[in-house]
């Protein structure tokens, strides 16, 4: 088993401990298993009752009732489409966004090697099971799945893609923050947040502060944000996925449940091998599948919006 040396937070922000999970290349789907697919249909609603939001988009309450925060383990892993989230797409739209682009706000469970890379790659993923239903919308996004962008690296956090401190000065302007140098970039139409990594002094409300700018932010540049839970639980409580949660719930935005899809896998997706934190080589095909399931589902109920 692998051993990691404490290095100072102040300096790299841990960088060196989220790691990469493939050696080389990306994962690549081989003898996939089909276990989560009872968790993924889309029965309810990913988030109901919102507040105001910034720029000019209000949340607006879906219509159909949700359960609350805090059964957010009962919530389907694949969310139905939001009023809210008609709304930024709708502006999005008005604003110029790429109807072909997405963008990752993420870690390194997000990097392509491990994560969606292969969906760039026809003949590495067709044998995955109900991936025909889903090649348009592989089509619509080709060239971004396999693709990092600027707010996904190896040990970003919620603090980290707010800093221009890690921003890549060789594309980013000056002071601007890895979340700000993405979207301005990719103009993306849809945004998957998805930020596990620990850092120093972290509690549910400081992630929440930061996560709440990371949302309002997007939302304000017309792409849709995709929140997404964990299937680690290194704080020992759930608390960062109930204050996920709480946060879809608040501003009606689309929840991808990764925590449910990873319950039926051995471990309940986590490398048992590691430091509870990444998840195993079994999960990593289940994780692309799931948020493809979850992208497509929402495309296919905005792309006509005008």
């Amino acid at each position: 088993m692998k051993t990691y040396r404490p290095i100072n937070f102040l300096i790299v922000l841990l960088l060196t401990s989220c790691t990469a999970q493939p050696a080389a290349g990306f994962a690549t789907p081989v003898g996939e298993s089909d276990q989560s697919e009872p968790y993924l249909r889309a029965t309810q609603t990913a988030a109901a009752a919102g507040t105001a939001a910034t720029g000019t988009v209000e949340a607006t309450p879906t219509e159909e009732a949700h359960l609350a925060p805090e059964d957010w383990m009962e919530w389907p892993v694949i969310p139905e489409v939001t009023e809210t989230a008609r709304e930024i797409y709708r502006k999005g739209v008005a604003m110029g966004n790429n109807p072909k682009a997405f963008s990752k706000v993420g870690d390194c469970q997000n990097v392509r090697e491990a994560f969606l890379g292969f969906f760039d790659h026809p003949g590495k993923y067709e044998d995955m099971t109900g991936i025909g239903a889903m090649q348009d919308t592989i089509n619509n996004f080709a060239g971004y799945f396999d693709r990092d962008g600027e707010a996904t690296k190896y040990g970003f956090n919620a603090a980290a893609v707010l800093s221009p401190l890690w921003a890549d000065p060789e594309v980013c302007l000056p002071d601007e923050t890895p979340l700000e140098c993405e979207l301005r970039i990719t103009r993306p139409s849809f945004v998957l947040i998805s930020l596990e990594f620990w850092f120093e002094g972290r509690t549910p409300d400081t992630y929440e502060r930061y996560m709440r700018q990371i949302i309002e932010y997007t939302m304000a540049q017309g792409a849709v944000p995709i929140l997404a839970t964990k299937a680690d639980n290194v704080e020992k409580d759930h608390s960062l996925n109930l204050t996920t949660a709480k946060l879809a719930y608040e501003y009606d935005l689309p929840l991808w449940n990764w925590w449910a899809a990873a319950q039926p896998l051995g471990d309940h997706g986590i490398d048992p091998y590691r430091d509870g934190f990444h998840i195993s080589v079994a999960a990593w095909n289940v994780r692309s599948k799931t948020f493809l399931q979850t992208l497509d589902h929402l495309w296919k109920g905005l792309k006509d919006i005008q």
